[in-house]
């Protein structure tokens, strides 16, 4: 049963694209499904399903942070079967050669959660995304001309930082860039063995101030979610 999600089995596809904004997974549902269908209103937390290329995706908003994007996955896959998803969103940038508007697909996420902690105690997990679905990536990211960064990032539990040294030593360890829910993901798709992935815009700049305009950040959220679907569909 699920507590946050009041679709009927089968109306939820196993392939899964997680914004952290449910007006993201709206637009989404609205501009590249053929066919979308509101399977989710519950919280306000929208979820659609629709087909891209002929292919059956969902999309499900998770709210923002660890604890909001653990509900939403691990009752997607334990409920609705969901095998591939990938999370889209913003971050923000901490080294100075990866700039506004730039993509990032993480090849690992770590993170000043406690989740972890919860799970492994004092020893060191490391989260990481699904190998197949960096694969596909890597070729959407060619096929469509839309090349990305890759590395590792920062899942925070703070938006506001109270650390007068951050976004030291993340920076000095040559970590790309911050956001708040892939260590999460990770680890909860390592748990039950489906493919998880993230694909990030950089919104911000947290070395320089600099933030995106309005008109960048439509075209740049519109190729990060061509490249996120164009990823998972394969």
């Amino acid at each position: 049963m699920s507590f946050h999600l009041e679709a009927k089995k089968g109306e939820i596809a196993d392939k899964v694209l997680l914004p952290g904004d449910p007006l993201r997974a709206k637009y989404i549902a609205e501009n590249f499904f053929d066919d979308p269908v509101c399977y989710n209103n519950v919280r306000g937390m929208h979820g659609y399903t629709g087909t891209y290329k002929g292919v059956k995706v969902s999309v499900q908003g998770t709210g923002m942070g660890v604890p909001s994007i653990s509900i939403y996955v691990t009752e997607l896959i334990k409920e609705y079967g969901a095998k591939k998803l990938i999370r889209i969103g913003t971050s923000g940038s901490i080294q100075e050669d990866v700039e506004i508007r730039d993509l990032v697909v993480p090849m690992s996420a770590s993170s000043n959660s406690n989740m972890n902690n919860k799970i492994f105690g004092f020893d060191n997990y490391a989260p990481t995304p699904s190998f197949n679905l960096f694969k596909n990536a890597l070729k959407a990211s060619e096929a469509l001309e839309l090349p990305f960064k890759s590395g590792n990032i920062l899942t925070s539990d703070n938006f506001y930082s109270y650390n007068k040294d951050f976004p030291q030593p993340w920076k000095d360890f040559n970590v790309l860039a911050v956001e708040m829910e892939s260590s999460a993901l990770f680890t909860i798709a390592s748990e039950y063995d489906v493919e998880a992935l993230t694909i990030l815009t950089i919104s911000d700049s947290i070395l320089t101030g600099e933030t995106i305009t309005s008109e960048e950040k439509e075209r740049a959220l519109n190729e990060m979610i061509r490249l996120s679907l164009e990823t998972i569909i394969k």
